[in-house]
């Protein structure tokens, strides 16, 4: 399995042709659209959507988002808003093949006899005969049923008896029947990938995990991309969310300054004429990664769009020193799983729980 994994295509970054590229003016500065290719030869673009939270406005900012460019679109199942989201991809008029769309299968979803069910169940609500990427949300495994946080008498998670690999293998027979096109990973330990790589037959095409300037997991990131595994960042903006200040396992890290603050990201910035978070965004860009801020506020969405810039490389190296190691997502007390084991920033985890 080990060469397997080693002879996957590295990822490779595709330019769209120049007339895609947009000009700023005021600074003669290149707003590229950057797509990346998966081990599966399929292309994703580096600047997407996410709808985590705000389900009654998704089907409108998806809409006015795939009107204004973007065309990756990240949804999940236990968001509850893939309704919104494909009437949303409808409302835009954008044809269905011009988008990347992804979501993601529950951990209360994860016995093989439930998987294709599942997929179902989402496509079925986001209208679509397929999805471009199908993730495995977190490595952990729920009690199947529908309650999707099951609890003891004494409201801690109950664990499924299925093994996060036997979820694996029923998602590689879903790619099988045209329904899902990709799979992938999210919240995984480098040790749980390995299982993966050792115990199935797949590389995963993506795994989702949590990367911004506070969060940059250096060595993690550079192992997936020599295995030919894309990363899409979730959290770009680290802690400008405030779920990671109110959910019930919130980390007292979470209350330091915003990465959006720091005075080092602000300097950036004025150098090329844009915001704090358009340099975070580039930064994960020009880092070989995906994005996926969200936002249901028309001037952010078009910000977002205008993020795809090249940093310089003393700029880059200026980012770099941000890094502090710090996980906001990190409900391992509430799943009773130690997720992150041997990645960085698990120290802190809180117990309580996420619902």
């Amino acid at each position: 399995m080990a060469s397997f994994a080693a002879s996957v295509v590295r990822n490779s970054v595709f330019r769209t042709p120049s007339s895609a590229f947009r000009r700023v003016s005021s600074r003669t500065l290149t707003t590229r659209a950057t797509s990346y290719t998966l081990n599966t030869g399929a292309k994703i673009p580096a600047l997407g959507f996410g709808t985590f939270q705000d389900p009654d406005s998704q089907e409108e900012t998806v809409s006015r988002a795939l009107k204004k460019g973007m065309r990756l679109i990240d949804t999940a199942r236990v968001y509850d808003v893939e309704e919104q989201v494909g009437r949303g991809i409808k409302k835009s008029g954008i044809p269905r093949e011009d988008i990347f769309l992804g979501t993601k299968l529950w951990c209360s979803d994860y016995h093989p006899e439930d998987v294709e069910r599942a997929v179902d169940d989402s496509l079925r609500d986001l209208d679509t005969p397929y999805v471009d990427l199908l993730l495995m949300h977190y490595p952990c495994t729920f009690k199947r049923g529908p309650d999707r946080f099951p609890r003891d008498a004494e409201g801690r998670i109950v664990h499924g008896e299925t093994t996060f690999v036997d979820t694996w293998k029923a998602m590689e027979k879903v790619t099988r029947t045209g329904k899902v096109k990709a799979i992938g990973v999210s919240n995984f330990s480098m040790g749980e990938i390995k299982t993966l790589l050792d115990e199935a037959s797949t590389v995963p095409a993506v795994h989702q995990m949590e990367v911004h300037p506070y969060l940059q997991q250096k060595e993690f990131n550079q192992w997936l991309q020599n295995l030919g595994i894309h990363v899409v960042q979730f959290s770009p903006l680290g802690n400008m969310n405030d779920f990671y200040r109110q959910t019930g396992w919130s980390k007292e890290i979470s209350h330091m300054m915003r990465v959006i603050d720091q005075p080092v990201l602000k300097e950036i910035g004025e150098k090329y004429n844009k915001s704090p978070v358009q340099v975070v965004l580039a930064w994960g860009i020009n880092s070989g990664r995906s994005v996926i801020p969200k936002s249901v506020v028309d001037w952010q969405i078009e910000q977002n769009l205008e993020a795809d810039f090249e940093l310089q490389t003393e700029n880059m190296a200026r980012i770099a020193t941000l890094d502090a190691k710090a996980r906001f997502n990190d409900p391992s007390l509430d799943y009773e799983w130690r997720l992150y084991s041997d990645l960085e920033g698990i120290d802190g985890t809180m117990r309580g729980k996420t619902h």
